[in-house]
């Protein structure tokens, strides 16, 4: 059994972080046996491990805890795939295969100490033509599927394991026919005002516009995604306001970038929203430069898990890069600025294709096919057994594919 530990004082401080206000639990500790170093490690550091310093020192060498952290959260990615039904011939293709009361504990994750509140729909607005039902009926897809969850952290002890209570919405990647018609929507368009800071001295964000009707559209019979999301983090924050709380947005592929959409949108809306950062596996690109800023100005936090091998996470589109040192490593679809005369520039970003990286990237590597470069798996598989930013992992014989 293990020794309980002792608190010797509790403080709740405010900081200020851009234009948000958060609470941070700062606990004061007597002493600890050796076996819960680890639990006052994280409860003591949890603001490092969810990018307040945006990963600094964290990365190379890839701290330990921050490992487990990220891992941790690829589970709830992994449980998004699990629950989805698959199945094009089931009555029930595209929805949920477990009730939110158990969903967690069906995908293995009842452990975890948190309790799934709402279900999470993407509609679409492209969808097949109708010719394709008969001719092509596996390429039928309805227009809204359900894509995640929102969980909450309801157990004592993990939430004095974790310092906060945390809260984890998790994404899956693409997965129907109309959802990849949206993924081939790829050139920029504007955020709508309410997804924007007003007074900003930067040009207009621009996000992929495939992406954005995603979260953004909704029907006479769907709720969007975004209104969904903005209604459940509001009763989670009134709920829980008098304690220290994060906001954890995770995915893959597609997923990945819903995720940095989405902490972008409840950033933007809530101007008392705690701490909110994005894990994301294998995101393809989600806007411009003025996108980034918007981001870095709100003060969201981006770790990005990249394999370097992942053809996903080089598009949609093509950067313009000021640094060329790792033009090389990133690929052929960064641009050097150095020596290109503005009005160039100006004409390339007028045609609504130059996207920019943000947040903080971890860079793994692994051979293999594409698909099993992009497959959540292997990035779990990379991220538990990496060691530096030289270390390759061959894949090629495995065969993992959501």
């Amino acid at each position: 059994m293990g020794l309980v530990l002792p608190i010797s004082k509790c403080s709740t401080l405010s900081k200020r972080l851009g234009d948000r206000s958060f609470k941070i639990a700062n606990s004061g500790l007597g002493h600890c046996s050796v076996g819960h170093r680890a639990v006052a490690e994280l409860r003591h550091r949890w603001m490092e491990f969810q990018g307040i310093k945006n990963w600094e020192g964290l990365l190379d060498p890839l701290d330990d805890d921050l490992r487990k952290e990220i891992l941790r959260y690829g589970e709830f990615v992994e449980a998004a795939y699990r629950c989805f039904d698959f199945d094009m011939s089931s009555p029930t293709y595209a929805t949920c295969l477990y009730p939110k009361s158990s969903m967690l504990t069906d995908c293995e994750l009842d452990k975890t100490g948190y309790k799934v509140v709402k279900n999470l729909y993407a509609t679409c607005v492209v969808q097949m033509p109708r010719w394709t039902k008969k001719t092509f009926p596996n390429l039928a897809s309805p227009r809204s599927s359900w894509i995640g969850y929102v969980a909450v952290c309801d157990d004592e002890k993990e939430i004095a394991r974790l310092g906060r209570r945390d809260v984890v919405i998790a994404y899956r990647g693409t997965a129907t026919s109309s959802e990849w018609l949206e993924n081939f929507r790829a050139t920029l368009t504007c955020l709508p005002d309410d997804m924007t800071t007003s007074g900003e001295n930067y040009d207009q964000p621009m996000v992929q516009s495939g992406l954005l009707n995603l979260y953004t559209t909704n029907t006479q019979c769907d709720q969007s995604l975004q209104d969904t999301i903005r209604e459940e983090i509001s009763k989670i924050l009134d709920k829980y306001r008098d304690e220290p709380l994060s906001i954890t947005i995770t995915g893959h592929s597609l997923g990945a970038a819903l995720a940095t959409l989405t902490a972008c949108d409840i950033t933007t809306k809530f101007s008392n929203a705690p701490i909110v950062s994005v894990v994301s596996f294998g995101g393809p690109r989600v806007g411009n430069k003025s996108f980034r800023c918007q981001l870095e100005k709100s003060g969201t936090n981006v770790l990005r898990i990249v394999n370097s091998d992942d053809p996903i996470t080089k598009v949609p589109g093509f950067v313009i890069e000021d640094d060329i040192d790792d033009m090389a490593e990133k690929g052929t679809t960064h641009v050097a600025s150095m020596g290109m005369p503005s009005w160039l520039q100006k004409c390339m970003e007028d045609t609504q294709w130059v996207y920019a990286e943000v947040g903080k990237e971890l860079r793994l590597s692994s051979k293999g096919d594409i698909a099993t470069c992009h497959d959540l798996k292997t990035y779990l598989d990379l991220v538990n057994n990496y060691e530096n930013d030289r270390y390759i992992i061959n894949m090629k014989n495995n065969n993992f594919l959501y």
